[in-house]
């Protein structure tokens, strides 16, 4: 994975294509795992952006209950 950001809907179609690699019967077993750990750090960073966006909503939620009161 490469250090700059990018869009969750680019890392889940990378993580589609991993699938699709993995799927192939003539891979080898050094490739599969290789992608494999791709997949999974793709799977961290996936699940990383949408808790920093839960957290933010929540922020946002709590600041309008406040802001009604």
């Amino acid at each position: 994975m490469k250090k700059e950001e990018k869009s969750l809907e680019a890392s889940f179609q990378e993580i589609n294509e991993i699938i699709s690699k993995l799927e192939q019967e003539d891979i080898t077993l050094e490739d599969s795992f290789s992608l494999y750990q791709e997949g999974i750090k793709l799977l961290k960073y996936c699940n990383d952006s949408i808790d920093k966006v839960e957290k933010k909503l929540i922020i946002l939620g709590e600041k309008n209950e406040t802001d009604e009161l």
